[in-house]
């Protein structure tokens, strides 16, 4: 179990961003969309304790665009591989309920893992350093 921190520390919101990552096991017999919906909050969040790292207000939105957008103009660059998280956004809600979007295929469902690490990983790495030895 992580170290839980106050909600103002954006080391609490990597915890949560770690936790709402769902697994890279067998997709077989699995609604894919729930995974897709937990890999938009997960980046969400990553982006969010970002945010409260460079100490940028933002808002209780799943636009993961619109909070980069707050990422940058904090001064804080954006690598174009992260940019990509905006994709993300329309899984937050359309995958939650059945019969409003398309059906995911398995591709999707791979790449939305790679582009969710990536964002939990490039948040992790500005928030928390690690130190090299």
């Amino acid at each position: 179990m992580p170290k839980r921190h106050p909600p103002d520390d954006p080391r609490e919101w990597l915890n949560r961003a770690k936790q709402s990552r769902p697994g890279q096991g067998k997709t077989e017999g699995c609604l894919l969309g729930g995974s897709l919906f937990r890999r938009a909050a997960s980046s969400g969040k990553a982006i969010k304790a970002l945010l409260i790292k460079v100490n940028v207000n933002f808002p209780y939105v799943h636009d993961l665009a619109e909070l980069l957008t707050l990422v940058e103009k904090s001064g804080q660059a954006v690598p174009e591989r992260i940019k990509h998280a905006a994709k993300l956004s329309r899984f937050a809600v359309f995958t939650r309920y059945p019969g409003i979007g398309p059906a995911i295929k398995e591709k999707e469902y791979r790449e939305t893992l790679e582009i969710a690490t990536r964002v939990v990983k490039w948040a992790e790495n500005i928030v928390s350093p690690k130190r090299r030895k």
